[in-house]
């Protein structure tokens, strides 16, 4: 091989362009194609910035030519050359008005044949793309995305600094704690039996932060969970976590629709209108069965148990009479004709995906009502049902009747699936929002037991403190909100407790006795002994907020090294089974056969 000495890059390979023809110039990059046509060999050079047309001639240079022959898909070289003006320009490339006719050729590297082609849209699985990712990444959409990353993420600095924010580290080997999500554990050797965890977030210290008195906190920070995965969920994943002191809610909502307001503008030039609309949790989990509400399309819920309560289906006079139950429908304007009794299957199997025991629908026609369940209604009741969904022919009406849980979940879904076949989610609309006053407590359904919906240290609003005591204490709401883009929840964050009454009250409601807070949040408390000022915060999910940005469908294309959906890494197998001595030097036994 050769070496890079007195060849070294001039220019990237997509930087060129008309204006520089007559320059020499040298480019390094790899190869994308060649193609031989005798006399003259053509190859593609690529690099971060793009790819430019290299001419080898053997009137120019026989050497550079000879070597150009025997050249393959994805060789390091370094050429020089001349910039000039193509005769076949290609419009579709930002290079295609010209081409380097070679004088000299290097090659740096030689490849073997790739297992995946360095190409967007190759159709290649995930897995393999995971495996060969050092390949993977090589791909401009990949690159793309990784650049805007850190784009965004010198925007977010800048902004927060700007205004007054510090960027201060916490521990990544944190005492465990039982709340959230399940923490992936680190053995400690020095403490021998003892384990660290990975934090789930900086939550703690932060608010620690605030204690300490710096004001205005923020790091772009790694946070791991152990749960199952998705599209939009990694075991490790990247936070902009922030706190603010002597703040409420509308302060701390009103700077951070602006740093997005900002990313938006300089990443995407899209203008977002501030202040952005706020939507309480009822009114979204009303309109559209989600806290966070695509807001792109209509569909909205129309709720009908008053009029059904006492028909004469079933289905719907049940869940409609249950105090804990509702029948909530949707209208598809213009519907009728686009779902077959197929696709109507198929929605209702959909809808069953979420607990629902069915879709109820009625099809308003030039002809009548087309329904199965038509005949259970009187003639006031459907006329009631079809002013109620503001029904005009062609319509096709959605319902489902059950649990409200169940008519939220599975009637979201049903609408966002409707969305979808429909092509209602314009991918050229950002619709932001804010939902604010969240439930303070939710039922573990496991155990039965009020559980803080965010976490204990998140303060009720105020004309519900009372209710800690003595009141429903599903009714009572807090000082969360988070921000939602198109569907996805991108951030969220609450007013914290700094009332040392309160807080007892809230563990009181928690049933946390003294001895069991202080075991879980003692440092946390013996702070709060000395001074805290009003606080609160929010944090990003970084990398949900690239995925939109870019386009992507899941958050593995927006991370440089993701894990797949089974938590793993194909590259570099991990996790892996750990050696026998690492495991002594621990006092720790596995059982792999009963992990198996």
């Amino acid at each position: 091989m050769e070496n890079l000495k007195g060849l070294k890059r001039t220019h990237y390979c997509g930087d060129l362009r008309i204006a520089n023809v007559g320059e020499e110039v040298i480019l390094n990059g790899w190869v994308q194609k060649k193609r031989n046509l005798g006399g003259l060999v053509f190859v593609d050079l690529r690099d971060i910035k793009g790819i430019s047309q290299i001419i080898f001639d053997t009137n120019v240079s026989e050497e550079a030519f000879n070597k150009a022959e025997k050249l393959g898909a994805e060789y390091v070289v370094a050429v020089k050359g001349i910039v000039r003006e193509r005769e076949s320009k290609n419009p579709n490339m930002p290079t295609g008005d010209i081409e380097i006719e070679a004088t000299e050729l290097r090659v740096l590297s030689k490849s073997e044949t790739p297992p995946i082609y360095i190409k967007d849209n190759d159709n290649v699985s995930e897995d393999l793309r995971l495996k060969y990712r050092f390949l993977d990444l090589r791909k401009p959409s990949m690159q793309r995305n990784l650049m805007l990353r850190s784009n965004v993420a010198r925007i977010v600095r800048n902004y927060l600094t700007d205004n007054n924010f510090t960027e201060i580290e916490t521990p990544f080997l944190i005492k465990p704690t039982p709340e959230g999500a399940r923490d992936y554990l680190v053995p400690s050797r020095v403490n021998q039996g003892k384990f660290y965890a990975l934090p789930q977030s900086p939550q703690l210290f932060k608010q620690l932060l605030m204690v300490s008195g710096m004001d205005r906190y923020f790091q772009i920070v790694k946070c791991f969970r152990d749960e199952d995965l998705r599209a939009d969920r990694q075991p490790e994943f990247t936070q902009i976590d922030c706190e603010m002191s002597f703040v409420d809610e509308d302060d701390v909502m009103t700077i951070m629709e602006t740093m997005i307001q900002t990313i938006f503008k300089e990443t995407l030039n899209v203008d977002i209108e501030l202040p952005l609309p706020r939507m309480p949790y009822r009114e979204a989990m009303d309109r559209y069965g989600s806290d966070k509400p695509d807001t792109r399309f209509g569909l909205e819920f129309n709720n009908i148990s008053d009029i059904v309560k006492d028909c004469g289906f079933g289905v719907f006079a049940n869940a409609a009479s249950d105090d804990n139950g509702s029948v909530r429908g949707i209208n598809v304007k213009g519907g009728a004709e686009s779902f077959s009794k197929k696709g109507m299957k198929k929605l209702e199997e959909h809808a069953k995906t979420y607990k629902a025991k069915g879709l109820a629908w009625i099809k308003v026609t030039k002809e009548g009502i087309d329904s199965p369940i038509a005949k259970f209604f009187s003639e006031e009741e459907m006329k009631a049902i079809l002013e109620r969904m503001e029904a005009e022919s062609g319509d096709l009406l959605l319902f489902v009747a059950d649990k409200n849980s169940v008519v939220y979940d599975a009637l979201g879904q049903v609408r966002l699936e409707v969305a979808r076949k429909l092509d209602l989610m314009d991918k050229n609309k950002y619709n932001l929002l804010w939902v604010t006053e969240f439930p303070l407590f939710e039922k573990d359904e496991e155990t039965g037991r009020m559980i803080a919906m965010h976490h204990p240290f998140t303060s009720p609003l105020d004309e519900d403190i009372d209710g800690l005591e003595n009141g429903d204490k599903t009714k009572l709401r807090a000082k969360a909100y988070d921000i939602v883009l198109n569907g996805y929840e991108i951030g969220g964050g609450s007013v914290r407790i700094s009332n040392s009454d309160v807080q007892k009250k809230m563990f009181n409601a928690l049933g946390l006795s003294e001895e069991e807070a202080n075991n879980k949040f003692g440092f946390l408390l013996e702070a709060f002994k000395y001074g805290v000022p009003p606080h609160a915060g929010l944090a990003f999910g970084f990398d949900r907020l690239i995925m939109l940005l870019t386009g992507a469908d899941n958050i593995r294309e927006v991370i440089a090294f993701p894990k797949n959906q089974n938590a793993i890494d194909p590259m570099t197998n991990a996790p892996a089974i750990a050696e026998e001595a690492q495991l002594e030097e621990l006092c720790i036994k596995v059982d792999v056969q009963e992990q198996e």
